[in-house]
């Protein structure tokens, strides 16, 4: 679906539409899962809230890549309802995601061309009111820094991190001040030219890890990730590698809930646009 440091994004949240076409209800639900697990534990759920309706069908794509993808055609036609609704998603370049189209009979045949367009803009036009959440390879860095610095520095990163595409962590105080960003990977060496040229000769420690993590948004990281050392110092002074630490803050947006298995580095930044009304290919 995608490939180098491009991957495909989710949704925010759950988002539902209802289109009538010749007398019939095609209703789209669509819901970021993290798993296959729970993807059919949604489908599971729709088909008993809609116990009578006359069709269920759904289409899945999951995995960090987009590269587990299933559907279901649930008693219409071969090929006439899950495949169009996962090409949907396909186009939209997403992961993690269920949609499940619930079809009420108006009885009105649509033939195998209607019902395709009908189940694939079921899925578009619920797409339509969704909020993306995009994903990047980021890397994170430590600042440590003496307390008296800590506000001088605190401020620098906020600045820094608004100019150069990176989100601002969670900082931790101790013995000294440890401040976090995540930092795409081309700009390590930019800031580490403005942390010195900052310090005025002062001794502080820097250092950049990979780690998997997942941001809904700016500053809050959805989960604590595993920290991997790459042994890379960048900043004022080399030092001797830091313990690995964990990032604590949590947030509820389910969205953000995926947790990546690739050794990066990983945001996910909320879009202000929405996704486009038109399938992009």
């Amino acid at each position: 679906m995608t490939s180098g440091s491009s991957y495909p994004a989710t949704i925010a949240a759950a988002v539902e539409n209802e289109i009538v076409i010749k007398k019939s209800r095609f209703i789209a639900r669509i819901e970021p899962v993290r798993s296959v697990p729970e993807a059919e534990a949604v489908i599971a759920g729709i088909r008993k809230r809609a116990w009578d309706a006359g069709h269920n069908c759904s289409a899945m794509i999951t995995g960090l890549r987009g590269d587990q993808a299933r559907s279901s055609d649930d008693g219409e036609p071969s090929g006439t309802a899950g495949v169009p609704m996962l090409e949907v998603l396909l186009r939209r370049e997403l992961t993690d995601v269920v949609a499940v189209v619930t079809r009420y009979w108006g009885g009105v045949k649509l033939g195998a061309g209607g019902l395709v367009r009908a189940y694939s803009s079921a899925v578009s036009e619920a797409l339509g009111g969704a909020s993306l959440l995009r994903r990047e390879s980021l890397t994170q860095v430590t600042i440590e820094v003496a307390h008296a610095d800590a506000g001088r520095f605190d401020n620098l990163l906020r600045e820094w991190v608004a100019q150069h595409g990176s989100t601002l962590g969670s900082p931790l105080y101790g013995a000294t001040a440890v401040l976090e960003a995540w930092v795409p990977a081309e700009e390590l060496d930019r800031l580490s030219a403005d942390l010195a040229a900052t310090s005025g000769g002062r001794s502080s420690r820097c250092s950049a890890a990979s780690a998997s993590s997942t941001f809904p948004h700016r500053g809050v990281p959805a989960e604590p990730p595993a920290s991997v050392r790459t042994g890379r110092s960048v900043g004022i002074t080399r030092s001797p590698r830091r313990k690995d630490r964990s990032c604590t803050r949590a947030h509820s947006d389910r969205a953000s809930r995926s947790r990546p298995s690739d050794s990066a580095a990983w945001a996910c930044r909320r879009a202000t646009d929405r996704i486009p009304a038109r399938a992009r290919r």
